[in-house]
Order: structure tokens, then sequence, then C-alpha cells
């Protein structure tokens, strides 16, 4: 029988109950989730400890995969995987322990598919969100001390796009959209709500191959969608990016569910994508192996002197203030 969760702390047996189930933890988690316990112990071997953190707001459903994989994509975008994982998780009253039980379930599942573990975190049910929140942590170690940075990117080298886009704005406008969805085709609506699993938005595995292939800048496109994400690998290499419109790898049914609601897809939340940067000699190369690896992936433009990003035809692809997802369901 579901029982209603009051504000505050998760019950104690829920909560013992709920990090239980995970099995057994790394030998290298000295301290992991308990009852009681407010921090984790690891303990590490020699060299860099690369950590993240995103928060999960926008999603009713699904937030515990969302956390993970946004936090591990930002691990593995340094080109280390992501190996320890800590969450807060608020849930808005009235919340059920079927919902809790829910939500640990997708977590596990998704820590599982990239072999991650729990270790720790705090749970709340709270009058101050109207939906689940959950803020994640992903921690991973680059074992020779080197990382890929989104600073990287040098003039003369070419700029290249793994994955589709936007797939996360997708996934989320299907299920919180959806009344203003009735026109389109079920079939491209059912698409665009699974995206989260199909195609994927995980950039784990192919972010990991791009920096063993070379590349010397890496950055997941997330709030602002593909255009912040431009902007931000820009910002932070100090270069211009030029690209190629035409070349962008766009997901057919997030396009059609966009273009219902009027939203931007260059600005829509776009965990999923993965923008990459490669040497001239290296880039073609990279290119094929990614994609002969499974993981989609084009040319779209390249890195020069300068800031800011335009197109090939010297038109400006501006920042976006927001996340489209942000202005239509936020208001």
């Amino acid at each position: 029988m579901t029982a209603v969760l009051s504000a505050g702390k998760l019950p104690v047996e829920l909560l013992r109950r709920l990090i239980g189930a995970g099995g057994p933890l790394p030998r290298e988690v000295l301290v992991g989730p308990a009852i009681g316990e407010d921090a984790c112990a690891i303990d590490l071997p020699a060299g860099v400890l690369v950590v993240a953190t995103d928060p999960v707001t926008l999603a009713r459903r699904g937030a515990g995969r969302y956390a993970v994989t946004v936090n591990a994509n930002d691990v593995a975008s340094m080109g280390v995987r992501p190996r320890w994982f800590l969450m807060t998780v608020l849930l808005p009253e009235g919340s059920t322990d079927a919902d809790a039980e829910s939500l640990f379930s997708d977590v596990r599942e998704s820590l599982q598919r990239i072999g991650a573990a729990l270790v720790g975190g705090h749970t709340e049910i709270s009058s101050a969100v109207t939906r689940p929140v959950v803020v994640g942590q992903m921690l991973g170690v680059a074992g020779e001390g080197s990382v890929v940075t989104t600073g990287g990117a040098r003039p003369g080298d070419v700029l290249v796009q793994v994955g589709l886009a936007p797939l996360e704005g997708a996934a989320i406008l299907a299920a919180e959209a959806a009344a203003r969805l009735d026109g389109l085709d079920p079939d491209v609506v059912r698409a665009a709500a699974a995206a989260l699993d199909e195609p994927g938005i995980s950039v784990v595995e192919s972010a990991l191959l791009a920096a063993e292939l070379g590349a010397t800048s890496l950055h997941d496109p997330t709030e602002g969608g593909l255009a912040a994400a431009l902007h931000e690998l820009a910002a932070a290499a100090g270069v211009r990016l030029r690209v190629r419109r035409e070349r962008l790898l766009w997901f057919g049914p997030a396009i059609a569910v966009c273009d219902a609601v009027g939203a931007d897809p260059w600005a829509t939340l776009a965990s999923g994508a993965l923008l990459a940067t490669f040497g001239p000699g290296v880039g073609p190369a990279a290119v094929e192996t990614l994609n002969a690896r499974g993981h989609r992936a084009a040319v779209i433009g390249s890195v020069e002197v300068g800031a800011g990003v335009d197109d090939d035809r010297g038109r400006a692809i501006l920042w976006p203030a927001r996340d489209e997802l942000n202005r239509l369901l936020d208001g």
C-alpha cells in the first residue's frame, strides 16, 4: 500500500531500504551512503580527482536518470570515466514512498549502465519545490594526471559534433508540454519522449573515445542548447568558432516538437550531444573512428583567431539569454 510522505527527511527505514538496494560498493569507498553519514570517504589512487555537479529542476519524470547522466557527461567531457555519485533529492509535499522508490531505481539503473556507484547524499520532502529536484555530484579520477578541458581548442582545429540535438529538451517537452503536441504524429511524439534512452543522452563513451583519439577540447551542451555550448567553448578557449549550419546533427522528432511549441532548437537543452575539437591532421580520422564505433559524428566547423561564434556566411550565432525550456515551462 502506498503511503504519503510528510515534509522533512525520508523515513529512516525507507531511506535505509533505498540506499541498501544498490549492492556492494567498490573497494575504494571507505564510507558510503548510510543513515547518519553526511559525507563519503574515498581512498584515492594517485591522480587528478575530477568532480562535477548539476541540478535537475525541469523534469517531473526521470529526474534520477537525468541527474546521473548529465553529471556523468560533465566528468567524461574531461576525458575521465565517472565513478562515484552523490545527490541531494528534494521531493514536493504529497510525494509517496513509491515516488521515492521510482527515483532511486532510476538512479541505480543509470549508474549501473556507466559503471558508477552512489556513495552519499541527502533526501528531503520540502514545500520549497513543486516538482522533484535532484542536485547531483559526480566524481572521477584521471589516473595519469591529465584531463581535457573546454578551453583547449586552438586556432586551426576542426570543430566536431558527436550525437544528435536537442535530445534532452525533446524528451522533457514531450512529457511536460504534451497537451500542445496534439497536432503531431503520435509516433513522432513517442520518439521524442523516448530520446532519453534512444538515441540516449549519455555521452560518456563518446567523450572518452574522443579524448583517446586526441581531442584538444570537449564540451557537452546542456542549458542553452548547442548555441550556448558553442559560445561557452569559444569563450573558454579565447577563440572564434565558424559553424557550418547545414552540417549540424539534428534529431528529427526533437525539431518537430520544438516547432510545435515554438521553441528554438538551437537554444533547447541538448544533453546527448558533444562538441569536440581536434587538430586539423587528426579531425577527419577521429570522426571516421567515432562513426565506426557507433557514435554519430560530423565536422561542423573550424576554430579561428578571434572571439564569438559565426556561421560560414559571417552571420552571428547568438548566445541565448536562457534555455527554451525555462521560457516555455516556467513562464
